[in-house]
């Protein structure tokens, strides 16, 4: 039962932080969320944790949890990192390329085109996101999966915010143009495919914004 409602609470704050109503930096009081969820603020706190886990928000102590407020050169700093390293993993996996591996990015594609298709924003987030972990994964690079993973997940709250539907659509038919380039072991085009696929969805994330109002009882249903 206390899974289920952290699990809730979880859902409802990734929810409004997706959609905007609320922004980078806003202050989530523990007993005002306590009073709008009815429950305890063990639970709260439980939740509050979660979503720090996954870089959603940042926990400061004495100061309380906040919206997580990633900047636009922290984004451009982040897809830099990205770049530089995710040539030379391509590179390194059209080199180890298998049948099996193939399968298992195809696989992940898969699940990336019904998250896009079902609307499902935190799930095509996550999804896309490991797309690039996964490849770290099959070539059975331990801290490069880790390094990325990191990398990925700071991502993950710039790309929830400002990432559009069709961006999203865009990113899945690039990691599946990728997958083929790797399967014909073309390394040249794979390595051009990733570094344009990086640079695209930074491009298209909408760092401008305008900014909801900070009140956590509009915010919330």
């Amino acid at each position: 039962m206390e899974s289920s409602t952290t699990h809730a609470i979880v859902e409802a704050l990734t929810k409004a932080i997706v959609e905007h109503r609320l922004h980078p930096g806003s202050k989530l009081p523990e007993q005002k969320l306590a009073d709008h969820f009815g429950v305890s603020r063990t639970l709260v706190r439980q939740a509050l944790f979660q979503l720090a886990q996954n870089r959603l928000i940042r926990l400061e102590p004495a100061r309380g949890a906040f919206v997580a407020a990633p900047s636009a050169l922290e984004a451009q700093q982040v897809f830099a990192v990205r770049r530089m390293l995710e040539s030379e993993m391509t590179r390194a996996f059209v080199r180890e390329v298998t049948p099996a591996k193939i399968k298992a990015l195809r696989d992940h594609i898969a699940q990336e085109k019904s998250a896009v298709r079902r609307g499902d924003v935190p799930g095509r987030t996550r999804a896309l996101g490991d797309f690039h972990v996964r490849m770290a994964e099959l070539m059975g690079n331990k801290v490069l999966a880790q390094v990325l993973g990191d990398l990925v997940s700071r991502c993950a709250l710039i790309t929830l915010m400002y990432q559009t539907a069709s961006a999203a659509e865009h990113s899945h038919d690039a990691h599946a143009a990728l997958v083929k380039a790797l399967a014909a072991k073309d390394e040249t085009l794979a390595v051009q495919l990733m570094n344009a696929h990086l640079l695209q969805v930074e491009q298209s994330l909408t760092l401008d914004r305008k900014l909801p109002p900070d009140d956590i009882s509009m915010a919330l249903p």
